[in-house]
């Protein structure tokens, strides 16, 4: 057979399969496109599952792909066996009710003994037992012995899910020889030994099972195929497992030059480098694909493939960040051919990846202490298992991976009391719950009792109307129904039309007036129920609201005005953060009020002012170019046809609203917005900042708001010019003048504060006394400050040479000490930071420093000269 490379086998596969007329796609995202089911592709079917449903007509009813894949059930194996691994490729041939098992299992065999010339005489074959039509194609068709062809059960050889497309399937082993066999004579495919190694599986899809679990023949019946890669390179070069081959060795020797070692001659350095190797693809090809590190989902997949690669990087002795520079390797080698996309992607790759990494190598040094001492304190205690609260806390306070708390625990042979872990946290969850219970406005907590709601619609008119007529259907006061809400009384009001808008999607809810004869009701604010009943909290002014009477409702028009604006421009924002930052950015959320807008998104590091710049200056010439808003309404699948950006997808129905802004935006959005970008009329970003790991916040204002932030910034600077006695255009110079002045004023004061202290050095010197033959000196000064006593402390050393230097100092009632240590007195063991700590102590204080230096506080001013005094007793 032929010693192929891996990016040769996948480049020899592809082509074979174009030369049979299949459509030679690109592997699909990591991310799954409108597919709920699934947080990350993990075959090479899954991202085509709807071309086989017939829900999507897929571009030709043949296809090949290498998809890249991701599966992590199984990520605490990965290194210490031969076979798992979070990232592969997949190879696949793709038949949408065109060829079926024939084709199939002919070019499977065809490609495997004349393409890559792998020898017919150690191949074997498994189909479904009651599949004779596959058993008949692979003896008669193909040529192969009865011997090598292995009937095997539903559980092996039989693909379905719960309702939908099933179907037998054929597996095609090959033979690696006895010497990885388990000695039965009778080994065949289905053995647990390692002598058959499964490389290709051919799933023939011809049945649609029901929800009573009868199967259906298909009347155009289906094949979808799976290779792994990797798998297959193990066999041509003829390694062990899939680390000895070609393109993992390259990232194996990177690692193995880092640190000086030769692979296999070590088990746990070996699989600590075989962790790495593994979880470095994955890490590289899912920040490629946009995902960047957070708390949940995707993004904490990635930060525990981060965090697990980091760590086994310290157990190999690595001191630094390394994995940027590694991640350098798989790009390079796999972004050479088939997946450009991490050449064009590999600056952000290499940043995201360090800045995660060097967070976590914070987190970790101090983590490991914490553990370390839970480690010895369980261990004290003859016990096996770590208590859930301790590794809770460490999770809590410390921002400890409790997975990696488990795998460390795991290497010493402990367990973790995972059940206590989970009430910990749940009880954190209710506590979380009960704090946000407590700020809900009157009335609202029935919100949450579905039947009150459940039998009520009403229809918005506010996409087109700011004021209507309607009746009341519903009213509720103190967590009660009611029949009638009396003046000066507040209450929910559920109508069956309104032109209020229910808080959703990040936006505020309306404010404004109900009326009729009589009667003046304010609506303080407009909410959502739980199956998007728009409920109103309102508060009657005169007269007595009444249910089933008929009213007229009149929106704040100015205040709606404003949240439009701010609404709209998150659209602009989102987009234009894509054109500066990169395509990985992603809306994480928003808050849209009347008087300014928060938008928090995916982003791995601060935004420079150039960028932000760039941003806010896109967001404004977009705006200025009159850019039409329209919306329309569409199924789920033809807006993803449209390309519009998609949030939070599991809160879409089956139609969607498409809201966008010109060819610039175009995004599912349920809330208000302006006809023309124009209307927004000008947007100022007033901060950016960091709202919690890989998720970053600006806050920004629109409209009049940027006219009244304009006007507030031009009255500052009057006052300031003012204030310094200048014009208000020569504020900065006057300002940097008066920095400058400062600067030179505080060089004379320290020169003068050296001066004074000029006298008393003589005094210092010749207060020095031994003990136990040391040097050492103490003094007591006022008001001198602590910079002044450490240049003092560092004179006396360089005056006397070997010495123990010990002053204090009393400014403003605020006591302080500093102590030196010369270099050789620190070899024999004397450092400033211990003695300075207990010598704080006696005067109620505490601190600490290096061995050479150090530095603390002290409270008690009548203990000084006893702390001073007790030198001797510390240098014993």
């Amino acid at each position: 057979m032929k010693n192929l490379k891996l990016h040769e086998i996948r480049s020899e596969f592809l082509k074979f399969f174009e030369s049979k007329e299949h459509l030679m796609l690109p592997s699909f995202s990591l991310i799954p496109k409108n597919d709920k089911s699934l947080l990350l592709i993990g075959a090479g079917m899954a991202p085509m599952k709807k071309y086989f449903t017939g829900e999507l007509t897929p571009p030709s009813k043949r296809v090949t792909t290498c998809q890249k894949c991701i599966r992590t059930g199984d990520i605490e194996n990965v290194g210490k066996t031969d076979r798992h691994a979070t990232f592969f490729e997949m190879l696949g041939n793709f038949s949408f009710g065109d060829y079926f098992k024939e084709q199939a299992i002919s070019w499977a065999y065809e490609f495997l003994t004349e393409v890559i010339e792998i020898d017919k005489d150690i191949l074997w074959a498994s189909v479904y037992e009651e599949d004779q039509e596959a058993y008949d194609l692979w003896h008669e068709k193909i040529g192969l012995p009865k011997d090598r062809i292995v009937k095997l059960g539903k559980d092996d050889n039989f693909w379905e899910l719960e309702v939908g497309p099933s179907g037998p399937c054929s597996e095609i082993y090959i033979d690696r020889g006895e010497e990885y066999g388990c000695g039965d004579p009778d080994c065949k495919p289905g053995c647990e030994c390692d002598r058959f190694i499964e490389v290709w599986n051919l799933v023939f899809t011809q049945f649609d099972k029901d929800e009573k679990g009868v199967y259906h023949p298909l009347s155009h019946p289906n094949i979808d195929t799976g290779m792994g890669l990797e798998r297959l390179a193990t066999v041509l070069q003829e390694t062990d497992n899939i680390f000895e081959i070609d393109a993992l060795q390259e990232i194996i020797s990177w690692i193995c030059k880092k640190i000086d070692y030769k692979y296999g001659e070590d088990r746990k350095k070996d699989v600590s480098i075989r962790v790495i190797t593994d979880h470095i693809r994955a890490i590289t090809f899912l920040i490629s694909d946009t995902v960047t590190p957070s708390n949940e989902g995707r993004g904490y997949v990635l930060r525990r493939l981060i965090r697990r690669a980091a760590r086994h990087g310290k157990l190999l002795g690595i001191k630094d960040s390394f994995l940027s520079e590694l991640s350098k390797v798989v790009i390079d080698s796999w972004g050479e051919d088939y997946y450009p996309e991490l050449k064009e992607n590999k600056e952000n790759i290499v940043q995201v990846i360090k800045i995660e990494e060097e967070k976590f190598l914070e987190t970790l040094e101090s983590g490991i202490k914490i553990l370390n001492s839970y480690i010895d304190e369980t261990i004290n205690e003859n016990s096996k298992t770590l208590i859930g609260e301790k590794a809770f806390k460490l999770y809590d306070t410390y921002g400890f991976p409790v997975e990696l708390t488990a795998e460390i625990l795991e290497e010493k042979d402990l367990n973790l009391d995972w059940q206590s872990f989970k009430d910990h946290m749940e009880e954190q969850r209710q506590r979380a719950r009960d704090a946000r219970n407590e700020g809900e406005e009157i009335g609202w907590s029935n919100l949450s009792d579905d039947e009150v709601y459940e039998s009520y619609d009403s229809e918005f008119l506010g996409y087109e109307l700011t004021e209507s007529a309607g009746k009341v259907l519903l009213l509720t006061k103190d967590n009660k129904e009611v029949s009638s809400i009396g003046e000066k009384e507040k209450g929910i009001v559920v109508l069956d039309k309104t032109p209020f808008y229910g808080q959703s999607g990040g936006q505020v809810g309306d404010t404004g007036f109900i009326e009729a004869d009589g009667l003046k009701v304010k609506v303080l604010d407009t909410k959502k129920s739980h199956n998007d009943l728009i409920i109103h909290v309102v508060e009657v002014l005169e007269g007595s609201l009444k249910k089933g009477q008929e009213i007229y409702s009149k929106i704040d028009v100015e205040r709606r005005n404003n949240i439009r604006r701010n609404h709209s421009v998150t659209h602009l924002l989102h987009k234009s953060l894509k054109e500066v930052l990169g395509d990985h950015v992603n809306q994480a959320g928003s808050e849209v009020h009347a008087d300014y807008m928060r938008f928090d998104f995916t982003h791995f590091k601060a935004i420079s002012q150039e960028e932000l710049k760039k941003i806010e200056e896109l967001v404004n010439q977009k705006i200025s170019e009159s850019l039409k808003v329209t919306t329309e309404i569409k199924n789920l699948q033809d807006a993803y046809k449209t390309g519009a950006i998609g949030l939070f997808e599991e809160k879409y129905g089956d139609t969607v609203r498409i809201v966008s802004m010109g060819d610039f935006s175009t995004e599912l959005c349920g809330g208000t917005h302006v006809s023309n970008t124009s209307e927004i009329e000008m947007f100022k970003i007033l901060s950016e900042q960091s709202v919690s790991s890989g998720v970053r916040r600006i806050e920004s204002i629109t409209g009049p708001a940027v006219y009244r932030y304009l006007n507030q910034l031009e009255d500052l600077k009057n006052a300031g010019a003012r204030i310094l006695k200048t014009d208000k255009n020569s504020v900065l110079d006057k300002i940097s003048s008066l920095i400058e002045e400062n600067k030179k004023l505080s060089k004379e004061i320290e020169k003068l504060k050296l001066d004074n202290t000029e006298d008393e050095f003589s005094n210092i010197i010749n207060n020095i006394k031994e003990f136990n033959s040391v040097k050492y000196v103490t003094y007591k000064f006022e008001d001198v400050d602590l910079d002044t006593l450490r240049n003092l402390a560092d004179r006396v050393i360089n005056e006397v040479g070997s010495i123990i230097v010990l002053f204090a100092t009393v400014n403003d009632d605020k006591l302080n000490f500093v102590c030196a240590v010369s270099s050789d007195l620190i070899k024999e063991g004397y450092k400033a930071g211990n003695i300075i700590k207990k010598i704080a102590k006696i005067a109620g204080g505490g601190g600490g420093g290096r061995p050479n230096m150090a530095t603390a506080g002290g409270k008690d001013l009548s203990k000084v000269e006893e702390a001073l005094n007790s030198i001797e007793e510390e240098l014993k």
